[in-house]
C-alpha cells in the first residue's frame, strides 16, 4: 500500500507519541524455562515483577515450593496438564506446592502439579483469578494426602476451568470465602468432597463431573470465618458414584465442622447456607442420599451460639427441582462405618424402606425462634417420582419421640 505525504508524516506521528508496544497478550516480560532449571524458576518466582509472564517447557519439574505475592497481571503457562508436571514430592520445606497471595489478575494453565504435602494451589486475597488446564493429584488418595487440590480463598472473580483434581483429604475442588466464582467443565475423582463451595456468594458450578469421591458436591457454610455464602447455582453437572471412605484427616479436616462429617455416598450436601439452586444436575449411584439438607445444629447442638453477620446455621431459600435423581438398592458399605452414615442407616431402619434420595434434616428456624411456622425457612422442591423425600427429624434422632416422616407436601413448590 502507497501512503501520501500527509498520511505518512501522520502516520510517524503518531508513532512517535505512543507508549512502548507491549507483547500481543499484554505482558511486558515472558520468561521462558525448561526441566532442570527449577532454581531458576523458583528465583524468578520470588523476583517477578508487574506484568509477567513464565512458561514452562514440556517435562517434569521437582520443587519444593513456589510462591507469587503482591503483584499485578501475572501469568504461569504449561505445556499442557499431560506434558509439563511439577513434582513437589520430595519436599523438605513449606506444605502448599504453589502459593499466590495478594496478585490482582493471575492466571495458571496447562499444568499438572502433585504430591504436595499441603495445598497443591493455593491462591489467598486474590482479584480476577483464572486457573485453566490444571490438574492437581495425589495418586494415594488417603489421609497423608494434602487438604486442598485447588484452592482460591478469599478471592474474587475466580473462573476454574477445565480441571482435575484428586486425592484430596479435604476437596478436590474448593472456592472459600470469596465473591464472584464460576466452576466449570471440571472433574473431581477420588476426594473427600469433590467439589466444594464455602462461606461464598455469587458462584455458578456447572458441566462438571465429580464421581468416586466420598461426596460429590457441597455447599457449606461454616462459623467463625468471614463472610456469610449465598447465591450459589449447581446446574448441569453430572455426579455419580460418591460413595468411598471419607478420609479426612484429624484435626483441621476432621473436626466437628469439618468436611469428615460428610457420609459416603452422599451427592450434594447442602449445609447452613442461603440461595442456593440445585437443577438440571444429573445425580445417579450416590447410594445414601442424592441430596442432603442439613443445618449447623445436625453435626454441633450449640451451632446457635455461633450466629452472627457471617454465620446462620440453618439453610433459607433452597430450591431443588428438575434433577435426574437415582439410586442404588443399598448403602455402600463405608457408610456403615461413619457417623453420619450411621444416622442414614438409622433413618432407613426407622422407615422401614429403602431411606429416599432427598434427605431433610427438619431442624428449621423454628429451633431458634422458638415459633411452629410450617417451612419457615423457604425449602422449595420441584421433582417427581415416589418415595423421594424424607424429613429426618434431626432435633429428637436418638430420643423416644425420634419420628423421622416422608410427606414433602410443605415443601413442594408453590
Amino acid at each position: 500500500m502507497k501512503y501520501s505525504i500527509p498520511l505518512l508524516a501522520l502516520a510517524l506521528a503518531a508513532g512517535c507519541s505512543a507508549p512502548e508496544k507491549q507483547p500481543a497478550d499484554g505482558y511486558k516480560q515472558t520468561l521462558v524455562f525448561g526441566p532442570g532449571e527449577e532454581t531458576k524458576i523458583t528465583e524468578a518466582f520470588l523476583t517477578l515483577t508487574d506484568s509477567s509472564a513464565i512458561e514452562l517447557k514440556a517435562g517434569t519439574y521437582k520443587f519444593n515450593n513456589l510462591s507469587l505475592v503482591q503483584l499485578k497481571h501475572i501469568r504461569i503457562s504449561g505445556a499442557g496438564p499431560d506434558k509439563t508436571i511439577l513434582d513437589f514430592s520430595t519436599q523438605t520445606q513449606g506444605g502448599e506446592g504453589i502459593r499466590v497471595a495478594e496478585v490482582k489478575g493471575f492466571t495458571i494453565n496447562g499444568m499438572t502439579i502433585r504430591e504436595s504435602k499441603g495445598d497443591l494451589l493455593k491462591v489467598n486475597k486474590s482479584e480476577d483469578v483464572v486457573i485453566r488446564d490444571v490438574h492437581a493429584i495425589w495418586q494415594v488418595a488417603d489421609s497423608t494426602s494434602g487438604g486442598y487440590g485447588i484452592y482460591p480463598v478469599l478471592c474474587s472473580n475466580v473462573l476454574v476451568e477445565n480441571c482435575y483434581a484428586q486425592g484430596a483429604s479435604d476437596a478436590g475442588i474448593y472456592v472459600g470465602q470469596s465473591n464472584k466464582a464460576i466452576v466449570r467443565k471440571s472433574k473431581a475423582f477420588k476426594n473427600v468432597a469433590g467439589c466444594e463451595i464455602e462461606n461464598t456468594t455469587n458462584a455458578e458450578v456447572y458441566d462438571n463431573e465429580f464421581y468416586g469421591n466420598t461426596a460429590g458436591f457441597l455447599v457449606f457454610d461454616l462459623p467463625d470465618l468471614s463472610q456469610r455464602g449465598g447465591q450459589i447455582k449447581a446446574y448441569n453437572n453430572y455426579i455419580h458414584d460418591n460413595n468411598e471412605r471419607n478420609f479426612a484427616k484429624s484435626g483441621s479436616f476432621g473436626t466437628t465442622w469439618g468436611v469428615g462429617n460428610a457420609a459416603p455416598g452422599c451427592g450434594v450436601i447442602i449445609q447452613a447456607t442461603s440461595d442456593v439452586e440445585i437443577y438440571n444436575n444429573r445425580i445417579i449411584n450416590n447410594n445414601s442420599a442424592a441430596i442432603a439438607m442439613v443445618s449447623g445444629f445436625f453435626v454441633d447442638a450449640k451451632a446457635g451460639e455461633k450466629v452472627n453477620a457471617s454465620y446462620f446455621p440453618v439453610s433459607q431459600n433452597i430450591f431443588i427441582h428438575d434433577n435426574t435423581i437415582e439410586m442404588a438398592d443399598a448403602f455402600p458399605e463405608p457408610v456403615y462405618h461413619h457417623h453420619t452414615g450411621q444416622v442414614l442407616v438409622a433413618i432407613e431402619k426407622a422407615l422401614g424402606k429403602r431411606i429416599p434420595p432427598i434427605v431433610y434434616d427438619g431442624i428449621s428456624t423454628n429451633v431458634i425462634t422458638q415459633e411452629q411456622k410450617i417451612n419457615p425457612d423457604s425449602i422449595c422442591i420441584r421433582q417427581t417420582g415416589d418415595n423421594l423425600f424424607v424429613n429426618a427429624d434431626g432435633l429428637n434422632i436418638g430420643t423416644a419421640k425420634w419420628k423421622p416422616g416422608t410427606d414433602i407436601q410443605p415443601f413442594i413448590c408453590k
